[in-house]
């Protein structure tokens, strides 16, 4: 991680107003003059800041009115996007918003795996099958969790698209921070086990509809698991 600056201190106490609520959507922020002293800092670290936040769709500009805050539905920073949905009572709003987005994603990636999977791609997903079964039996829920999360980068390393992957490496921790939430019940557990066999039989296939149907289906499996056994229960 590189050091902090200035810059990010003034990104992040701006961020930490809006997130409590003193600085709410479409108000105008205080003035470069009075961030300045509020910060401690010179005016041009103020810009720069307003800059960033700016570029990420935090604030916006009226010409000759000023610059105000966006709503968060607005804001295009993910680590902004992931502060806000976490604030206060956001945990179903991430939880959800993640299986969506692994919904669009990873259906698509099961439909190019099931043309472009290797011999190796197919028994690293094997293998992780295998783990998830030894660890569930053991009572592993950290070792079923990267089993897990293993199954799921085989496919996508088995889609033949590197951006697809360095999308998911982005949310690494918040996609291991959910999966552990959902793994720590065992009929979960065995759920997903046996979905991710329904997903590498359709991969093996070759037939890319067959593939998107099946991860289509876990990914049913998860939204409706979640609904039933974490949605609600979590502090």
């Amino acid at each position: 991680m590189g050091r902090r600056t200035l810059v990010d201190d003034v990104v992040d106490a701006l961020l930490d107003d809006i997130l409590a609520g003193r600085l709410k959507p479409h108000d105008a922020i205080p003035t470069e003059l009075e961030l300045a002293a509020r910060n401690d800092v010179s005016r041009l670290t103020v810009r720069e800041a307003l800059k960033a936040l700016r570029a990420q769709n935090i604030l916006y500009v009226k010409a000759g009115r000023g610059t105000f805050v966006n709503p968060t539905d607005n804001w295009t920073g993910l680590d902004a996007i992931l502060r806000a949905a976490a604030h206060g009572n956001g945990a179903d709003e991430v939880a959800v918003g993640l299986i969506e987005m692994r919904r669009m994603v990873e259906t698509g990636a099961a439909g190019l795996a099931a043309r472009r999977h290797t011999d190796e791609d197919v028994e690293r997903m094997r293998q992780a099958v295998q783990d998830m079964e030894h660890f569930h039996s053991s009572g592993d829920l950290e070792g079923f969790v990267a089993a897990d999360i293993d199954f799921h980068d085989a496919i996508l390393k088995a889609s033949g698209n590197p951006f697809v992957r360095a999308l998911f490496a982005q949310l690494g921790q918040l996609l291991y921070v959910a999966r552990r939430a959902t793994s720590a019940v065992p009929e979960i557990q065995e759920h997903a086990i046996a979905f991710h066999r329904r997903v590498l039989e359709a991969i093996l296939t070759g037939d890319s509809e067959t593939a998107r149907k099946a991860m289509d289906e876990h990914m049913d499996q998860t939204y409706e698991d979640y609904e039933k056994y974490v949605h609600g229960t979590t502090a």
